[in-house]
């Protein structure tokens, strides 16, 4: 088995690092938040984020050394996802920020 790719950082970039990758639905319906890893030492630690539109987030959290990978996941009333973009459009940060519209 091949070692495991540990800077995919979205459905685009896996598509290009896991040639025999299959997907079914949005593979971006999880945004990635924040992300470390080591190829070298073999471990990653990463949060996403689902938002469901007004009402709130689930969020997930992923850490991984070796091949023992632990997950949590909770959900967090009354935020949503704010992305931060580049001149060109592209994503450059996310963060989780209080939906200011609820009653």
């Amino acid at each position: 088995m091949k070692e495991k790719t540990m800077g995919n950082n979205d459905a685009s970039g896996t598509r290009k690092n896991v040639p025999d990758v299959k997907f079914w639905g949005d593979g971006d319906m999880w945004k990635l938040i924040s992300k470390a890893w080591s190829n070298e030492e073999g471990w990653m630690k990463s949060t996403k984020a689902l938002e469901i539109e007004g009402v709130g987030c689930l969020v997930q959290v992923t850490t991984q050394n070796e091949e023992m990978p632990a997950e949590a996941v909770t959900f967090v009333p009354g935020v949503r996802i704010q992305e931060t973009k580049d001149e060109e459009g592209n994503v450059t940060a996310r963060k989780l920020v209080k939906i200011d519209n609820l009653s």
